[in-house]
């Protein structure tokens, strides 16, 4: 399995907003950080927010923090949330959205099983690890900017 680049960029944004919990942060400096068009990152905090992951506060002296605190978010609702697909292979996404002809050994087919067990134990280790695991010396040390408001 592999994250789409939006849940790739979607965590980072998160990690930079947890290394530097005592100021507002732009949604520039974030882009800047990791090297991505501002745009791109527009959508990927719009979407954060949408779940509640990221506050963004409005006006001249506004800006983005973590909407919750980083100890409660947990990485696999992040991913769950930003990833719009994660079914390992066609048979698992719901009856509407399956490509192809319908599988011969459904419903009973092992190997579908044994995908779902893997994709199950996938998010039973995301969900062990919140936002504040993620944040270690190194982060701080190359994320933590200067406490000053967001332009």
């Amino acid at each position: 399995m592999r994250l789409t680049q939006h849940s790739d960029y979607a965590l980072r944004a998160l990690v930079f907003l947890a290394s530097n919990p005592d100021r507002l942060s732009s949604i520039r400096e974030i882009a800047e950080c990791y090297g991505l068009s501002e745009n791109y990152m527009i959508k990927i905090i719009h979407r954060l927010g949408q779940g509640g992951f990221v506050e963004t506060i409005r006006g001249r002296n506004g800006g983005l923090r973590l909407g919750q605190p980083a100890d409660t978010i947990r990485i696999g609702d992040v991913v769950r949330f930003t990833e719009d697909d994660c079914a390992l292979v066609s048979c698992m996404q719901p009856p509407g959205e399956r490509n192809g002809t319908p599988c011969l050994l459904m419903p009973d087919c092992i190997l579908r099983h044994t995908l779902d067990e893997a994709l199950e134990a996938f998010f039973a280790v995301l969900d062990n690890r919140t936002l504040a695991d993620m944040i270690g010396e190194s982060e701080r040390q190359k994320l933590t900017l200067p406490a000053h408001t967001a332009s």
